[in-house]
Formats: structure tokens, C-alpha cells, sequence
């Protein structure tokens, strides 16, 4: 639940990012028909909102299969703790701007995810 929340954060995060630039109110509520131009904080925050919800399903696939398979355990407990903070961590290093902390944390969600995976195969 908690990688969900994350999500939900990152959704209205973004989106309330989005509002600046050269996007008015009568823009974000109509059909956005023609692109415009964010600022570099919401172009960062549309990214890694994107990067979320590549790697989201992955994890929650990889999750409920393990459930389903009666995996759980320890390795699935601490990759789903490493997935969920690499997740929490990401959102404001990304906005911020700090490239190689970034994929640091980035790498450490996946090792979370490949965690999952291979309990699923032990």
C-alpha cells in the first residue's frame, strides 16, 4: 500500500508542477491539445512520475505472483522495503536535481524489484 501512496503523491505532485510554465488554468482543464513548455521542476517531476509507473507494475506483479505462489518471506519482505524507500527517496532527489544520487537511489528500487523476483524462484 505504501508503493501506492507513493504513487498517488507523485501523481498530484506533478500535476500541480505542471500548472506553472506557460500552462494557464483554462490549459490544464481543457483537452491539452498542443503541448507547452513546464518548468524544469515539473519536467523533473513528469519523469519521474513516468519512471514510477514502469517500474510500479513490475514490482506489484512480481509481488502478488509470490503471494499467490506462497513466497513471501524474508527476501520479499526486505526488496519490498528497499523498492517502497528507493521510491519515497527518488521523487525529491529527481526534483532537486542531483544526478548521480538519483541513479544511486534508482539502482536501489531495482535491486528491490529483483529481490522480489528471485524469492519468487528459491
Amino acid at each position: 500500500m505504501a508503493a501506492v501512496i507513493i504513487g498517488l503523491v507523485q501523481i498530484v505532485w506533478a500535476a500541480a508542477a505542471g500548472s506553472g510554465g506557460e500552462r494557464s488554468l483554462a490549459y490544464l482543464m481543457g483537452p491539452r491539445d498542443e503541448p507547452k513548455p513546464v518548468g524544469v521542476t515539473a519536467g523533473r517531476l513528469n519523469r519521474a512520475l513516468g519512471n514510477f509507473l514502469e517500474t510500479f507494475p513490475l514490482f506489484a506483479a512480481a509481488l502478488l505472483v509470490c503471494l499467490a505462489a506462497g513466497k513471501l518471506g524474508t527476501a520479499t519482505y526486505w526488496g519490498s522495503i528497499l523498492y517502497v524507500v528507493a521510491r519515497a527517496v527518488f521523487v525529491p532527489v529527481y526534483a532537486a536535481g542531483i544526478p548521480v544520487v538519483r541513479t544511486l537511489v534508482w539502482a536501489v528500487s531495482m535491486v528491490g524489484i529483483i529481490m522480489v523476483v528471485v524469492a519468487f524462484f528459491q
